[in-house]
């Protein structure tokens, strides 16, 4: 298994480093645009989630980033050692915020859900939130 590690400060300019770079390091297997494209998404809703809700603009704080590809299948972490989130499931529900004052807000997380294979979220109260997100990289056939 091979993985990469990127620790960032909670930069808004940040949300697409990370979104690029978590891309390049899924595109080495050749997946197609449509997966890049969803992976790239996804990734960009859980750093910004992080940015806004976990550190509440806060640019000092940090968020790492854990990528690995085993065989066929990208796994992200996003982790934020922020606010944590105190009812998860709740949290995951359509339109859930936080924010109430913000349009379109609470969907990030069934965003990250709907173009990921799976989402795992775990979160304490003080201590920060991880996402987890699995993404099988279906491999471009050459015409």
């Amino acid at each position: 298994m091979d993985q990469i590690y990127l620790k960032v400060n909670a930069l808004a300019v940040n949300e697409s480093f990370v979104r690029g770079t978590i891309a390049s390091y899924a595109a080495r297997v050749n997946p197609t645009i449509d997966v890049i494209s969803d992976i790239k998404t996804a990734v960009s809703e859980a750093v910004t989630n992080a940015i806004v809700h976990a550190y509440e603009m806060d640019e000092s704080k940090e968020i790492e980033i854990i990528a690995s590809i085993d065989r066929d299948v990208l796994r992200v972490e996003v982790k934020d050692h922020g606010i944590g989130i105190e009812n998860v499931a709740e949290a995951m529900t359509d339109f859930y915020t936080t924010k109430s004052f913000e349009e379109r807000s609470g969907l990030g997380f069934t965003i990250m859900a709907s173009f990921m294979d799976s989402l795992v979220v775990a979160s304490e109260p003080g201590q920060g939130t991880s996402v987890t997100m699995t993404k099988k990289l279906k491999n471009r056939q050459v015409l």
